[in-house]
C-alpha cells in the first residue's frame, strides 16, 4: 500500500473576506498545509486567514494563471489540492481527497464545481458540471489559457481520473456584482487577445454572442434554472460579445481602450 501523502491547499485572494472562512475550514483536517497568496486585499481577508494555521504571502497580481503558478512554487509538498477564495470543498470530497492521500496514483484528478449564483444552486447550462483539474502533483502541470479563463492543464492528459464530490462556489451574491465582472472579464480577455495577435470580426461580434447562448440555454438546459439561467447565458453571450468589441477598439486605438 502506498504512503500517506502530505497535501498542500493553496489559495490566490484579493478582497475574499465573504468566503474565505469557509474555504478555510473546508480544507482543515484534509490538506497538511495551506498557503494563501494575496494581492494586497483592502478588506479583512488578511485580518481572517491569520486566525488560521496558514502562510500568508502577499504578492502584487500577475495575473490569473501567473499568480496561481506561483502559488504552487510556494508550496511544501508535491501534491496540491488548489481553490479559489470563493471555493470550498463539499463534505464529500472532503471524504473523496482524505481517502485519496493513501492512494494517490494519477498526475491530477478532475472534479465537478457546483456554482451558487444569487443565492441559488446553478444545476445546468455551462455551470455545471463545470468540471475542473485542482488535484495535482506539482511539476506535472501548470496553469495555461487566456486569462481571465485559465485551467491546469497536466503535461500528461490521459494520466488523470475524477473525483467524487463538488467544489462549492460561490461566485457572485448580486445581479450589480455579476455586471461589474462581465465589465472585467472582458477587458481582461480582449487585452489577452490583443497581446496574442487575436483579430475581432463581424462574425465573432455577431455569431460567436449568438451560439454561446443558444449552446448554454438550449444544448445544455440553461433554461432549466429558471430566470437566473437566463440571466447566466445572456451573460455568458454580452461577455462574448464585450470581448470582440474591445478587440476591435484595442486594434483601432494602437493597443488603448477609452474609459
Amino acid at each position: 500500500m502506498q504512503n500517506t501523502v502530505k497535501l498542500s491547499g493553496v489559495i490566490i485572494t484579493y478582497n475574499e473576506e465573504r468566503k474565505i472562512e469557509t474555504c478555510l475550514k473546508s480544507l482543515q483536517g484534509v490538506v497538511d498545509e495551506i498557503v494563501v497568496v494575496d494581492s494586497f486585499s483592502t478588506d479583512r481577508t488578511e485580518e481572517i486567514c491569520k486566525q488560521y494555521d496558514v502562510k500568508f504571502i502577499k504578492q502584487q497580481f500577475l495575473g490569473y494563471k501567473e499568480q496561481k503558478n506561483f502559488v504552487i512554487s510556494q508550496a511544501s509538498y508535491d501534491h496540491i489540492i488548489s481553490l479559489d477564495g470563493d471555493e470550498a470543498l463539499s463534505e464529500e470530497l472532503q471524504e473523496t481527497i482524505i481517502a485519496l492521500k493513501s492512494n494517490w496514483v494519477h498526475d491530477g484528478y478532475y472534479m465537478n464545481r457546483y456554482n451558487n449564483f444569487c443565492g441559488q444552486w446553478i444545476n445546468h447550462s455551462d455551470w455545471y458540471p463545470d468540471r475542473k483539474l485542482r488535484a495535482f502533483v506539482k511539476g506535472k502541470g501548470e496553469w495555461k489559457g487566456i486569462n481571465p479563463h485559465d485551467s491546469y492543464k497536466l503535461y500528461n492528459p490521459k494520466n488523470s481520473a475524477k473525483l467524487k464530490g463538488d467544489i462549492l462556489h460561490w461566485n457572485y451574491p448580486t445581479y450589480s456584482a455579476f455586471n461589474q465582472q462581465i465589465e472585467k472579464f472582458s477587458t481582461i480577455s480582449a487585452y489577452s487577445y490583443y497581446k496574442l495577435g487575436k483579430k475581432s470580426s463581424l462574425r465573432k461580434l455577431f455569431f460567436n454572442p449568438s451560439w454561446a447562448f443558444f449552446k448554454s440555454y438550449i444544448l445544455r438546459l440553461g433554461f432549466l434554472d429558471g430566470i437566473n439561467g437566463f440571466v447566466i447565458c445572456s451573460q455568458t453571450a454580452n461577455l462574448t460579445f464585450l470581448k470582440y468589441l474591445k478587440l476591435r477598439e484595442l486594434h483601432k486605438n494602437n493597443g488603448k481602450l477609452d474609459n
